[in-house]
């Protein structure tokens, strides 16, 4: 009985102890991230770092406090829950103090037609879900500078972006996946300018993994000559968050001052880059844009803006302006008819298609360019079609999709023919959709198709509706 007691007194002392040399071996793990966080991102001296564990330490708590303070936490001077909570999770790898980051002179680059490269790719997407996120990731300071980006697929670029593991020829390695994302370098000859992604990370186009638009975005601020924010909703915040909705994600305006601070806002001619050099006037009409009936013929974007039209008059929205101009054609575009049947931007050649019955026109800004009207047979169409309903181009995949009643043609715009295989059925490939197209344009990675008096919004990798709208809602209705 003596000997059973011993050992369940044994028992309790060595289980007693255990959670006691847990707890003291968890503390020191503790203490060992933040001494590696201070050193990374707030510049803590090498023969500092010795006082780490010496929790009153002076310089320690000077540091703590200042990372405290810089990350919108409570300024304790401690390595409290919430900081502990903070500095555990994924961040930009530029620092938040000392050397590396102080941008000092405010580096900007000098130029505002800035080039890009993708010096390699992440085998976690396809090559073309990497393209586009970079390239909206990019988009994103365009909207609000005078600044434009143009891609070069080999030679020396402004802006090189590559992927990376662990010592990559920089002097800051990364560190396997999770803590450090990425980093990159202010303006500049050289390195500067360049931006490097961790590809121990599990990069995505949504929220599962860490999104690379996301972080894409915030390194290439870096790139513009941003420094990280204080302000936890800014996207140069330096710890990483997913958005809820990558579809609309929007700057904050912390990002937007930031950024203008070095560059200023768009000039009037990217912000409204449909304008001729002398501006066309506004028309009162008699089209009431919240008429809860309304319908549209065409609709196109154009440089970032949004064209709506309708009979002989086309509403301009910005995104950047809540109220949309209204305005005739013939105002901005003499030669072209009214009551236009479909429109689509090209992005990548700057060109706006109009149709109308079976002849189309191209136009550039505010100018139509010339050799048109030409024949839609022209494009690959059969002689049964003598009018297009709809059109709009996908500028990641290159392919243009054509509705035509309750079908539709997909044109490959790098080989300039239609595909074998068309037409197929509106309702099998975009189920949800009225077979009656009106028109359709794409915004935020949705298509938004329009019929009558209703909108739908179709994500095409989901291949489903995910709202209904009226087709006016754009024009805060």
């Amino acid at each position: 009985m003596r000997t059973l007691s011993f050992l369940l007194w044994l028992c309790v002392a060595v289980c007693s102890a255990y959670p006691l040399d847990r707890a003291a071996k968890d503390e020191a793990d503790n203490m060992e991230l933040l001494e590696r966080y201070l050193e990374n991102f707030y510049n803590l001296k090498k023969d500092v770092k010795q006082f780490v564990r010496r929790k009153n330490s002076s310089p320690v708590v000077n540091k703590i406090q200042e990372m405290q303070k810089f990350l919108g936490l409570e300024v304790t001077g401690k390595l409290d829950s919430n900081t502990l909570e903070v500095i555990q999770k994924p961040r930009c790898g530029v620092p938040d103090a000392g050397q590396f980051s102080t941008f000092p002179g405010t580096p900007k680059w000098t130029k505002t037609h800035l080039t890009y490269r993708i010096v390699n790719y992440t085998l976690d997407l396809p090559r073309d879900v990497v393209d586009s996120a970079i390239e909206k990731a990019l988009r994103v300071w365009a909207e609000v500078t005078p600044l434009t980006f143009s891609r070069l697929q080999e030679g020396e670029a402004d802006i090189m972006i590559s992927f990376a593991v662990r010592e990559h020829g920089d002097f800051y390695p990364f560190d396997g996946p999770g803590a450090v994302l990425a980093h990159a370098y202010p303006p500049g000859p050289g390195i500067n300018g360049d931006a490097h992604f961790d590809d121990d990370e599990q990069w995505t186009d949504d929220t599962t993994g860490t999104n690379l638009f996301l972080v894409a975005a915030h390194e290439l601020g870096h790139s513009l000559g941003l420094f990280h924010s204080a302000n936890t909703e800014a996207l140069m915040y330096p710890v990483y968050k997913s958005a809820t909705n990558l579809a609309r994600f929007r700057l904050s305006q912390d990002d937007v001052d930031g950024i203008q601070s070095l560059y200023g806002p768009p000039p009037p001619s990217s912000a409204n880059p449909a304008v001729p050099t002398k501006s066309a006037p506004q028309e009162s009409g008699t089209l009431d844009k919240c008429d809860a009936a309304l319908s549209f013929d065409a609709i196109s974007t154009l440089r970032g803006e949004i064209l709506f039209f309708k009979d002989r008059h086309f509403w301009r929205k910005s995104l950047r302006i809540l109220e949309p101009g209204f305005y005739s054609i013939s105002s901005f575009w003499p030669s072209l008819p009214s009551g236009i049947d479909a429109a689509y931007e090209v992005i990548s050649k700057d060109t706006v298609f109009i149709f109308k019955g079976h002849e189309f026109w191209a136009i550039r800004g505010h100018e139509v360019q010339g050799g048109y009207p030409r024949s839609i047979h022209t494009l690959g169409f059969p002689a049964t079609v003598r009018k297009i309903d709809a059109a709009i181009s996908d500028k990641d995949k290159k392919k243009t999709y054509f509705f035509v009643e309750d079908k539709y043609w997909r044109f490959d715009e790098k080989r300039r023919s239609m595909e074998p295989g068309f037409p197929r059925k509106i309702a099998e490939d975009f189920p949800g959709v009225d077979s009656k197209v009106d028109a359709v344009f794409e915004a935020f990675g949705f298509y938004y198709f329009f019929s009558g008096s209703s909108q739908f919004e179709f994500d095409p990798n989901a291949k489903k509706v995910t709202h209904v709208l009226k087709s006016n809602s754009w024009f805060l209705c």
